[in-house]
């Protein structure tokens, strides 16, 4: 089997374990059918996401200047609470971020090798947990906007991490922990104007990932730095293809790379 396409971050989809397929302009490639053979993953080329030119890509797909000038790149982003879209404000584009803005926000608790507090539009639930390799998550409260889901994270971030510990993540299985119990521990820290938002008797949420083996270390594969590399393929998890010799290669942060992808028995 080989494959040439532009690279995007993997397709997802609940299971026991979850699925994975990349999506390539002209088929799908079942990640999970991968899992046990030697891949071959070889850097061709750049092709920015948005503008679609052969141009270095800076960052999340992006070249340079379209990752400056994109509303799909805008620091709201990062940081919910920066929105303007409820203002009648833009930052680059009113009509995107009044689309992507002005719909219902999750905040939720999620444990993908620490706990951590995390914002998300609700039709990107349980696909952005998925991408933080999260295991076990729990939906806190939910928004009419990101606005008010970035003051919620806001607030419980100087209590908790908002960030994935990405090693820790891939290393081993998550414990469980309580996230039920410490959700109840944390409310009395929201905002009492965003206390409404909170969303009652929430389940914990249990993600399996296809993970054959773990590395014992974290070592991060760049495409920019080695253009070529081979290895079997032992998990997925994330958005993380993990390989023998403890590599991990990070599809999400080569999207806008153009590669050539072989697989062998």
């Amino acid at each position: 089997m080989q494959i040439t396409g532009l690279l995007t971050k993997m397709h997802a989809e609940m299971g026991s374990p979850i699925q994975y397929c990349l999506n390539f302009k002209e088929e799908t490639l079942s990640v999970n059918q991968l899992l046990g053979k030697k891949l071959t993953i070889e850097f061709s080329h750049y092709q920015c996401l948005a503008c679609e030119r052969e141009k270095e890509i800076f960052a999340m797909g992006y070249c340079k200047n379209c990752y400056f000038t994109s509303p799909y790149a805008g620091a709201w982003i990062v940081r919910p609470e920066l929105s303007t879209a409820h203002l009648g404000k833009a930052d680059r584009d009113l009509a995107v971020e009044t689309q992507m803005q002005l719909q219902p926000h999750i905040v939720y608790l999620a444990n993908s090798g620490g706990i951590k507090v995390g914002v998300t539009r609700k039709t990107e639930i349980p696909t952005r947990w998925i991408d933080q390799g999260a295991e076990y998550a729990l939906c806190l409260a939910e928004t009419t906007n990101r606005y008010e889901a970035g003051l919620i994270e806001v607030a419980l971030k100087q209590h908790l991490s908002d960030k994935t510990n990405y090693r820790k993540m891939l290393r081993q299985p998550a414990p469980f922990e309580d996230l039920a119990t410490l959700k109840e521990n944390i409310l009395h820290l929201i905002p009492q104007d965003l206390q409404p938002y909170i969303l009652e008797d929430q389940p914990i949420h249990h993600l399996e990932y296809p993970v054959n083996h773990y590395p014992q270390k974290v070592n991060t594969l760049n495409l920019k730095k080695i253009p070529r590399f081979e290895g079997t393929l032992l998990g997925i998890k994330g958005q993380y293809l993990i390989f023998d010799d403890n590599r991990v290669f990070n599809v999400r942060s080569h999207e806008g790379f153009v590669i050539r992808i072989s697989s062998f028995l």
